[in-house]
């Protein structure tokens, strides 16, 4: 138990390095030597706990975020998780920009594609439920690739083309749009059988 605790508190210390040095330099140009350094460890602890350091990225967006919006009821939340997605990259733009610019969009989807596609296929799972429908397999993963598709591509497309009114717009056409769709995609499968 205490290993994790020391493993955790060194992936943190190791993810707030590479969050200080993203705030002044590209992605793309930080190096293992100056994560290392500027978190006091050497470079056989930075390569017991990560691959590379897109692995380090990939860790700390991935527990910033998507560790986050397991939590959420989102059936009952995705107003709030989509909320708090917002927020989050408004809060963490020159990070977010940064990982965008250095590894681009494929790679960030790449990145967080298992996590997000799991996310949405429980989404839909739950919709079933709720709406005592049944999805064939194939079908429910069709539609979980669509909504991680359609999503991602908004918000990485407000991302980049960003205006302070747009915000609250984009917010609310995402959520209109989850609710509205996902609850018809349920029904009306429901209703073809």
């Amino acid at each position: 138990m205490k290993h994790e605790f020391t493993s955790m508190q060194t992936k943190r210390a190791l993810a707030a390095s590479l969050r200080d040095i993203m705030a002044c330099k590209s992605f793309s140009k930080i190096t293992v030597s100056e994560i290392i350094r500027d978190c006091g460890v050497n470079r056989k602890t930075f390569y017991y706990h990560f691959e590379d350091i897109y692995a380090l990225l990939h860790w700390m967006l991935e527990q910033e975020t998507i560790e986050i919006l397991k939590h959420f009821n989102l059936l009952d939340d995705y107003r709030d998780a989509v909320s708090f997605v917002m927020d989050y990259i408004e809060s963490n733009k020159h990070i977010i920009n940064c990982a965008l610019d250095s590894v681009g969009r494929d790679e960030l989807h790449r990145f967080f594609y298992n996590d997000f596609m799991g996310i949405a296929e429980s989404v839909l799972r739950g919709m079933e439920e709720k709406y005592n429908g049944k999805l064939s397999d194939s079908y429910r993963n069709f539609l979980a690739e669509f909504y991680c598709e359609a999503v991602a591509g908004m918000i990485i497309s407000w991302i980049r083309n960003r205006k302070c009114k747009d915000r609250a717009f984009a917010q609310e056409a995402i959520i209109a749009i989850l609710r509205d769709s996902l609850r018809g995609v349920v029904q009306a499968e429901q209703e073809n059988r």
